[in-house]
């Protein structure tokens, strides 16, 4: 009785005059990105990322603000895209990239006013880049061939390619294809550009992407505060394919050969000097193979050539960090529990204090004199802003309303957490959310949505990934979203649990979870109950198709069917070869246990499948067998087919019909 009282507290009636969030409305909405603050630490710049639905188009700008979020103003107007923006030394001018001149460069601008001055023109473009601590100089990222020491060389080599009367590839090892996109024979590179005259050289010329492209993180170097040497990730694995191993490696900032830093079996990734340079930090992985191993900070005393984990009792896995300015303190975010929180880390006593914990934080930065933080900050029924949390007050200020002008005529449910028991006995978390028009005395269907990774998690933030829970909510029906066994911020044996175990537990907890629901919320009507997965949630998806018919329909998006024919087709070796414990050579009884394709015997329920063909993570013929098993077994079925998009639909086109699609089949079958 008391659960139903506190029920309908939390989901009373709402006015038939609500207005549902669109398409069009959804995909319109503004992102601010990599917020930056000035050295004087009183204005921040930002990317402001904005969507012309109509043109199928997006653009991306520099805006500045001061860090109480009064004088907010557009600051590059060009009909280009510019990003990254960085504050030089002196807080005079602020650099950014941009394709103005035909590819990435770094542009340079005055903060009081003035054109942008293009600063590099490197042939090969600009990845990503940063400024030297002395204030001359960036350092750029930048894809070139191997064998080329200068642009002559590079723009060479491309015209040869573009002018081949043939586009033939050979290749002799792993990765020839990675996601998206067949290799092309260019690495990651290192160099230095002068800001004054635009003149570059490469720090070193590397035979393996420096930094790495493997598993990388943006930014995965860093130089010393003195400007003596520069950190970097890099991966020298014979087979990249099959190995999870990058290395942190140190080489001068004069030049000459690095030499390797960590010898860590798994992934190092994300260097950071203390800005007083006595410490290095970075994030490291334990174990070779594991892409999803627990994710650790790790503290490396320059002066005393010693490393200590900082994380080691922590039993989640760390996501960005930033040092505080007087290098004794490190604030850092981890999810757990479905939202990314943010912690204060003492490095003298290792003590973790959780920070800030209602939301979904993400894009840290903290100010140069230390005392506020500036975070993106969203829940599920409001999108992303920038707000700033004041370390001395120890309060909470949004800064953007660039979604408002939207968001406000909405009527959106923020989706509420339950918990049930689940496998084994162990906790497991959901979220629910409801129609905006929701009336307590009506039933609803109800869509189970399902989350790819596995080792990931629904997050309680306004999402895109996958799908939208106000989009799907919007058309009247409940959205359920559950965090099985294998998802992460629940500990790590939580989540180490689905690697070799595909279909058991995490199976059980979607199953048990769905049964919580049902018996909790009697607004939902349990004969109209659908499932949509995508990518492993894809896979549980056809899963679910082989082992009960209790939807009424179900859609997988980018999932696996055959997990034998998969090994041969996906990008990344090593992740079914941990998954699914070796490869289907020497395991050929687990590979074909957790194969869907196995139980297609079983399909029955009208199932919607959607593959891309560019999707070189998990290959096109896996969603080619699904439907064909389904024909065959005389299910009703669809197969919604991408001649130009990947692992999901990125073309805002594609998207929107995806949308349409799904929501026909599930009105088919739902209503």
């Amino acid at each position: 009785m008391r659960i139903m009282i506190l029920l309908f507290c939390l989901f009373l009636s709402y006015s038939a005059n609500t207005k549902n969030i669109t398409f069009d409305e959804l995909y319109s909405i503004t992102r601010c990105i990599d917020p930056q603050i000035s050295p004087d630490s009183r204005q921040i710049a930002f990317t402001l990322k904005t969507t012309d639905v109509k043109s199928n188009s997006c653009q991306y700008h520099i805006w500045t603000m001061n860090s109480d979020g009064t004088d907010q103003r557009q600051f590059t107007f060009s009909e280009s895209n510019e990003n990254q923006p960085r504050w030089t030394l002196d807080g005079k001018y602020i650099l950014f990239v941009s394709d103005r001149s035909g590819s990435n460069q770094v542009w340079k601008i005055p903060v009081n006013g003035g054109e942008a001055v293009q600063v590099t023109d490197i042939a090969s473009g600009v990845s990503e880049f940063g400024i030297t601590p002395d204030g001359t100089e960036v350092i750029i990222v930048s894809r070139v061939f191997p064998e080329c020491i200068n642009d002559s060389c590079h723009t060479a080599k491309n015209e040869e390619i573009s002018n081949s009367p043939t586009k033939v590839r050979l290749y002799d090892k792993l990765l020839y294809r990675h996601y998206n996109s067949w290799d092309n024979g260019k690495i990651s590179r290192l160099f230095f550009a002068d800001l004054a005259t635009g003149k570059h050289h490469p720090v070193f010329i590397n035979e393996h992407s420096a930094p790495t492209d493997i598993l990388g993180d943006y930014g995965d170097y860093d130089i010393s505060p003195d400007g003596a040497d520069i950190c970097f990730a890099m991966s020298v694995d014979s087979i990249p394919a099959t190995g999870v191993n990058n290395d942190l490696y140190l080489i001068s900032a004069e030049g000459g050969q690095p030499y390797k830093l960590t010898d860590n079996p798994g992934l190092d990734n994300t260097p950071r000097y203390s800005p007083d340079g006595r410490y290095l930090l970075y994030h490291s992985m334990a174990r070779f193979g594991y892409e999803s191993d627990q994710q650790d900070l790790i503290l490396m005393n320059n002066e005393k050539d010693k490393s200590e984990n900082l994380t080691s009792d922590f039993d989640l896995s760390v996501g960005s960090f930033v040092w505080d300015p007087n290098s004794k303190y490190i604030y850092f975010t981890a999810i757990e529990h479905g939202l990314n929180k943010v912690w204060l880390l003492d490095i003298a006593s290792k003590k973790i204090k959780l920070v800030l914990d209602n939301a979904v934080y993400s894009d840290l930065s903290i100010s140069p004199d230390g005392n506020y933080l500036i975070l993106n900050v969203s829940n599920s029924d409001s999108p992303y802003e920038l707000y700033k949390y004041d370390l001395r007050k120890n309060n909470l200020k949004r800064l953007t309303n660039f979604t408002d002008e939207i968001i406000q005529n909405l009527t959106m449910n923020r989706g509420e957490s339950f918990w049930f028991e689940g496998a084994f006995g162990d906790s497991v978390h959901g979220f629910i959310t409801l129609p905006s028009n929701f009336d307590s005395t009506n039933t609803y269907p109800m869509v189970l949505l399902i989350h790819g990774g596995p080792q990931w998690c629904w997050l309680g933030d306004f999402n895109y990934y996958g799908w939208n829970t106000q989009l799907v909510a919007a058309q009247n029906y409940v959205v359920v979203q559950i965090n099985p066994h294998g998802s992460v911020g629940y500990g790590l044996k939580f989540k180490e649990y689905v690697s070799g175990n595909w279909g058991k537990g995490d199976y059980e907890d979607l199953m048990k979870g769905v049964d919580y629901v049902i018996e909790q919320y009697p607004f939902i009507d349990s004969t109209r109950i659908a499932a949509l997965g995508r990518s492993y949630g894809g896979f549980m998806t056809n899963w679910i198709c082989g082992h009960t018919d209790r939807f009424s329909c179900l859609v997988t998006v980018d999932g696996t069917t055959n997990h034998i024919s998969e090994y041969g087709s996906t990008d990344e070796l090593w992740f079914p070869e941990w998954e699914y414990k070796g490869t289907p050579y020497d395991n050929y009884e687990e590979y074909y246990r957790s194969s869907p394709i196995a139980y297609a015997n079983n399909f029955k329920t009208p199932t919607m499948v959607i593959h891309g063909q560019y999707d070189y993570r998990v290959d096109l013929s896996e969603g080619l067998q699904m439907f064909t098993a389904l024909q065959r077994m005389g299910v009703p079925s669809q197969f919604l087919y991408y001649p130009d998009d990947y692992h999901n639909a990125h073309n805002i086109e594609n998207i929107r019909f995806t949308y349409e699609e799904i929501f026909k089949w599930l009105e088919k079958w739902l209503k």
